[in-house]
């Protein structure tokens, strides 16, 4: 069974449809890459599922539980507080503006979450944020303030402190976009590591060739629908749609 099933998930602001009846599925230890020009409703969708937004209709399951159905008017049910409360637990999300705590240490950055939310001593929160500072090559930065730290060290922050709450799903919203282009390699090697040790997830992404390489399927976004989906072998060799092959055709192959 998917880790996460959304199916035919709607979504407006102010009059303007910006997701058109959206499916996706995700296998565990799947990634999925998510594609598509600016304002094609990619984030959109991340934000549904993370429950930062709110859908008109459609339904969403993450780890075989009901987030929200479609009820008999044609409208979203939500389940009950506690069970969204608990679907999000198993939902972590890296945001592309890295939104750490500019007060807080890299390492209480890290800590805060798992000790005020999942009861963790500090102890035993500081022991798991050193390893992830560890393996995220920053060991030396616990101490220092995001203010210090490059983009690129940020955003690396920002992976441990989705990863210190050990989530079954994670989700990258446009992780690199906001970081020099030097920097840029840097997340998307972690982001790599984390495929190779089987993370679930689903990553919006500008990088064609990362989408290519590490994704198991891709899904190519552009005015709100699906227009094309697939294995990235499909998608980037033999693509069947003429507008995913416009937007491809603006990246240099790799």
């Amino acid at each position: 069974m998917p880790i996460l099933t959304a199916h035919d998930i709607h979504k407006s602001f102010g009059g303007e449809e910006v997701l058109k009846g959206i499916s996706v599925e995700v296998e565990k230890g799947g990634v999925l890459a998510v594609i598509g020009p600016s304002g094609s409703g990619k984030s959109t969708l991340l934000r549904c599922i993370t429950q930062l937004e709110t859908v008109d209709r459609g339904d969403i399951a993450i780890c075989g539980e009901t987030l929200v159905r479609t009820g008999k008017d044609g409208k979203a049910v939500y389940s009950d507080r506690a069970v969204c409360n608990r679907i999000a637990l198993h939902v972590g999300l890296v945001f592309q503006n890295f939104n750490l705590f500019p007060h807080f240490s890299v390492l209480r950055n890290i800590t805060e979450a798992p000790e005020h939310v999942l009861g963790r001593t500090k102890e035993q929160a500081e022991a798991s944020a050193m390893k992830l500072l560890k393996k995220m090559d920053l060991s030396d930065k616990a101490d220092a303030y995001p203010c210090r730290l490059s983009g690129g060290q940020q955003q690396r922050v920002s992976i441990a402190r989705a990863l210190a709450m050990n989530p079954d799903v994670l989700f990258f919203d446009e992780p690199t976009s906001a970081l020099d282009p030097e920097l840029t390699g840097e997340i998307l090697k972690v982001i790599r590591g984390l495929a190779a040790e089987r993370m679930t997830m689903v990553v919006v992404t500008h990088e064609m060739a990362f989408a290519r390489d590490v994704a198991d399927r891709v899904v190519f976004m552009a005015d709100g629908v699906i227009v094309e989906q697939g294995p990235p072998e499909q998608v980037f060799g033999n693509t069947q749609s003429e507008r995913t092959k416009a937007f491809l055709s603006r990246f240099h192959e790799n």
